[in-house]
């Protein structure tokens, strides 16, 4: 089957790269930047969606789609959950996986807004910057990687894992101490108000106008 989708996705003009298991992929992602991911949930080292966290921190996360022949309601949630955009089970048509793909970037770009805006605080994920009052904000690699994945989608809670994993993406195993290092240094840079604790759950931006310093 993956022979076939690739065979049809190069005849279409696009350029495929295959990765076989999770440390492929996970060097893959780390090297090059990608439109597009196409998960499939059996990989020989591991459970294709724990790489959703790695992808979803990217400085621009690519369309993700799962491809898998589990066809539990169950599984395509936990998927969709974890941050794909959508979902196929097999035996599919590479026809419609293209169609699909085609799908989810026209709901992209008609739907999503660059810049989030929280109280005097911008945060402009097209562009990486950041600015408060209107004066940017200096963020290291790893402060922004944090940022990007709450501001990607501020309504939700992201969970102490989920943003560790966005450490971890950079080649360092982040534990909890040295997550409460990070999310201080951004409350500093960006007012303690705008990152909430949700004890026992994790964070999420406050998308209340509230600035203090």
């Amino acid at each position: 089957m993956a022979d076939a989708v690739c065979s049809y996705l190069v005849a279409k003009a696009f350029v495929v790269d295959v990765a076989s298991s999770l440390a492929e992929a996970r060097g893959a992602l780390l090297s090059v930047q990608y439109a597009a991911v196409l998960l499939d949930l059996h990989l020989g080292d591991g459970d294709g969606l724990s790489l959703l966290p790695q992808v979803r921190a990217l400085r621009e996360p690519p369309i993700v789609i799962v491809l898998t022949a589990r066809d539990q309601v169950t599984d395509r949630i936990r998927g969709l959950d974890a941050g794909a955009d959508d979902y196929l089970i097999k035996p599919y048509d590479p026809a419609e996986l293209l169609a699909r793909l085609r799908a989810v970037e026209r709901r992209r770009s008609a739907g999503s807004s660059p810049v989030l805006r929280l109280g005097t605080l911008e945060i402009d994920l097209a562009q990486d910057r950041v600015r408060k009052d209107g004066n940017p904000v200096v963020l290291t690699q790893k402060e922004w990687a944090l940022l990007r994945v709450m501001a990607t989608r501020p309504e939700r809670i992201h969970t102490r894992e989920n943003l560790a994993d966005a450490l971890y993406g950079f080649g360092d195993e982040a534990d909890s101490n040295t997550l409460e290092v990070f999310i201080s240094r951004l409350r500093r840079k960006l007012g303690k108000n705008h990152i909430q604790t949700l004890r026992g759950l994790g964070y999420r931006l406050s998308t209340s106008s509230g600035d203090d310093e």
